[in-house]
């Protein structure tokens, strides 16, 4: 997977990984507090959960990528996981829950994540890419119908 050890990085190491974690450790906390009995909350609780999860599954993911359009792939997915996260306030009001202050600490949390998320994907090495035919995560500079240049290295 690496080409040596010295390009391995422990995404438990990074600053956005353990913020993620603790965005999860949060939510997982608010959750315990859902009544079992109700229904909508019971399946608002479990999106709550899978989203604070893709905070650091995919910062993991991103981490042992070496591809920029794999790790922007998964810098999409984390940047929908906390938005949809971020407004999920307004589910658990809407459905009656009692302790939605609580998640203000959440809002607040994700917002200390979006800045570390900035740098973190600032750090993204854009030379290191395959060219994405969809035409979604190419570096700047690159587009769908580019001419790939490992077409140019001979295989012998």
């Amino acid at each position: 997977m690496f080409e040596d050890d010295d390009n391995f990085i422990d995404p438990k190491t990074l600053p956005i990984y353990k913020k993620g974690k603790e965005i999860f450790d949060t939510v997982k906390q608010i959750c315990d507090l859902i009544p079992e009995d109700n229904e909508e909350l019971a399946f608002t609780q479990s999106i709550m959960l899978e989203d604070a999860m893709m905070l650091t599954v995919k910062v993991a993911g991103a981490t042992g990528a070496g591809l920029y359009d794999i790790k922007m792939e998964n810098a999409a997915i984390i940047r929908k996981a906390a938005r949809d996260l971020m407004v999920q306030n307004h589910t658990l009001e809407m459905f009656g829950f009692k302790e939605v202050h609580y998640f203000q600490v959440v809002r607040d949390l994700i917002e200390e994540y979006r800045l570390l998320f900035i740098d973190w994907v600032a750090s993204f090495d854009p030379w290191d890419y395959a060219i994405d035919r969809w035409g979604l995560f190419n570096p700047p500079g690159v587009g769908p119908f580019d001419k790939d240049p490992d077409d140019d290295i001979p295989m012998d």
